[in-house]
């Protein structure tokens, strides 16, 4: 019997359930309270050079991963079932298949025309295997990159295309990401034995599945790596992509683009492209929120007697303010639909506030007049109630 087919035996002939102390019937609570009493019992935390203990935690936490999960679970049992029955290669239940038989088509036929043994073992315990027996190293999504854009204040609030030139990690030219040196034969890891992942205490009554550290969840090793990469997988390369920014996008604000990240391994998808945008300023409008901000000089005159002000839009024509006799400084005046466009295609407000000037140098007319106001005044003292005692 090969390595492969002995590992293949190996999950077949497992009884989780027993590992567990419960019945093949039991239920998902009954799995679960079973699990954590186990895991306490022989968590190496608690037994400190207690090898059998150890060995007892890591079979817990390899049935629960199974059992304790209803699809892994589902595919066990009929894995099991076909084992006893002897229709399994190498099954305890006799008869091993006879001349011509191949545990393929019977998966196949029972799946209704799915992949067969390879595709069971695949959703079982994450890998898959080639009709040979060997692992097939799982698709694996592509990196994720990040990159920023600055556009301009007026680009951010109508939306822009831009080019964007990324340097991503991608699959080695030379290996195509397998990490071997081109023309070399592959073997299954020893260290996880094909799994792609190793099992892990991560504290208390829970263990985690990690990426198996000598084949980097490959699957398979070398025993010679790339020169290229140095068995890495990777290299880099350096491309130009468009980016569609929407409209109405904040400062800071970052934006994904799926599927164009970096590539994926073995038939994974791309990753994806994150992009963090810089708007600069612009040198009239602010924003808040969904709303456009700009301050609008008026002199004392229109302030105190009333004016029709004209005011600009961005990217539109001007618009009049009707303001009355009597406007105080810092009054903001309402433009409906003419800021920022929102996610629902609408858009927000302008919000135009006034600011009354005060000149800095007066002509004669102008000061004579300024004088007359002051003496109609008079006797109006607008701060004589600072002056009252409390």
């Amino acid at each position: 019997m090969s390595t492969t087919d002995g590992f293949r035996a190996d999950w077949a002939s497992k009884d989780f359930y027993a590992e567990l102390g419960v019945g093949k019937d039991a239920s998902a609570e009954e799995i679960k309270k079973a699990y954590r009493k186990l895991a306490r019992a022989n968590h190496p935390d608690s037994n400190p050079g207690d090898d059998a203990k150890h060995e007892k935690f890591k079979a817990v936490a390899e049935a629960y991963d199974v059992v304790g999960d209803p699809d892994k679970r589902a595919k066990y049992d009929e894995m099991r079932s076909l084992y006893a029955s002897g229709r399994f290669p190498g099954g305890f239940g006799g008869g091993g298949g006879g001349a011509g038989f191949d545990i393929n088509d019977l998966l196949r036929d029972r799946a209704g025309g799915g992949g067969g043994f390879g595709d069971m073992f695949g959703d079982l315990f994450g890998g898959g295997f080639s009709r040979g027996g060997r692992p097939q190293p799982r698709p694996t999504k592509g990196a994720d990159v990040e990159t920023s854009a600055t556009i301009s204040f007026t680009d951010a609030m109508d939306g822009v295309t831009i080019s964007l030139r990324l340097t991503s990690d991608s699959a080695c030219p030379d290996c195509k990401g397998t990490g071997g040196k081109p023309g070399t034969k592959p073997k299954v890891c020893p260290e996880c034995e094909g799994a792609g992942f190793v099992v892990s205490s991560v504290g208390g009554a829970f263990s985690l599945n990690e990426t198996c550290p000598a084949c980097g969840g490959r699957q398979l090793v070398y025993d010679e790596p790339c020169p290229t990469c140095h068995g890495s997988g990777h290299g880099m390369s350096a491309r130009t992509i468009s980016a569609r920014i929407p409209a109405g996008v904040k400062d800071g604000q970052r934006i994904r683009l799926r599927g164009k990240g970096g590539a994926g391994e073995n038939g994974g998808p791309p990753g994806d492209l994150f992009v963090t945008v810089k708007v600069t300023p612009h040198r009239l409008f602010g924003r808040k929120g969904d709303n456009l901000t700009l301050d609008v000089p008026v002199s004392f005159d229109e302030a105190a007697l009333g004016a029709d002000i004209k005011v600009p839009t961005l990217g539109g024509a001007p618009v009049t303010l009707k303001m009355p006799a009597g406007t105080p400084n810092g009054r903001t005046f309402r433009v409906r639909g003419k800021g920022a466009q929102k996610a629902d295609g609408t858009r927000g407000d302008l919000l135009a506030t006034v600011e009354v000037q005060v000149p800095a140098v007066l002509d004669g007319a102008a000061r004579e007049a300024v004088e007359a106001y002051r003496a109609a005044m008079a006797d109006k003292p607008l701060r004589s109630n600072l002056l009252e005692e409390s």
